[in-house]
This record gives C-alpha cells, structure tokens and sequence, in this order.
C-alpha cells in the first residue's frame, strides 16, 4: 500500500504527440512533448552503470518511481524532477492490486566528464 508521506517529490509526467503533418518543413519529426499530470512520487535509485561509446564514457542510472496507481501512464512516455528525466521503460502494477505503480526508469545516457581532463572536455574532441 502507498502510504502519502513516502510520496515526497513532485514528478511532472509527459507524453510524446505527434503533430499533423507527422514531418516538419525539413522532414524532421513533428514532435513534442505534452504534459500529462503532476504527480507525488517516490524515487528510489536501482542501479547505475558506465560503458564506452563513441570514444567517450557514458553513465546510465536506473531508478524505481512510485506513483499512485492511474490508468493513463504507458511505456515511452518520460517523468521529470528536479532537473532530471526519466524515461519509462516498463510499468508495474504490484500484485495487480491497482493501488500504486512502479515506473521502472533510465535516467538517460549522462556524459561524465573526466577528472584528469582540465578542460572537461573527452579526450580526442
């Protein structure tokens, strides 16, 4: 059961449209994002990993937001606190009990800078 105190950030949740026509002027996507709700929300680190890529070390975080249960939260769509985004990757209803939701998160591809670097730029660039 969620129990209100636990729920102590503020998380705004928004979902990716789709514009008419689906390709702008330069036949790039006609996207944007629209606020669906904002939410109380626990967030819970899960895990976090670097890897390699493009000559560059990147930083993934994996986290657990805990909202009250509702109907309308689907995969794809991103939660925002603090300056940080989540991408919803998967949707847990525990025990399909429809009392509260886990979004299982990434909070993006980070780039982390390189403490021997002085200019804070990656190396080769």
């Amino acid at each position: 059961m969620t129990q209100a105190g636990r729920l102590n950030k503020r998380v705004t949740i928004s979902q990716l449209v789709t514009g008419s026509p689906a390709v702008d002027a330069y036949g790039q996507p006609n996207t944007s994002w629209e606020e669906l709700d904002t939410v109380w929300a626990a967030i819970e680190p899960v895990s976090g990993r670097e890897f390699w890529v493009q000559q560059q070390i990147q930083s993934e975080i994996t986290a657990k937001i805990r909202v009250r249960y509702r109907a309308d939260v689907a995969t794809g769509m991103k939660a925002e606190c603090g300056g940080k985004t989540y991408m919803i990757q998967a949707i847990i209803d525990p025990l399909e009990s429809h009392r509260e939701l886990h979004l299982m998160c990434t909070e993006g591809v980070i780039n982390v800078l390189w403490r021997n670097n002085p200019d804070n730029r990656p190396q080769g660039t």
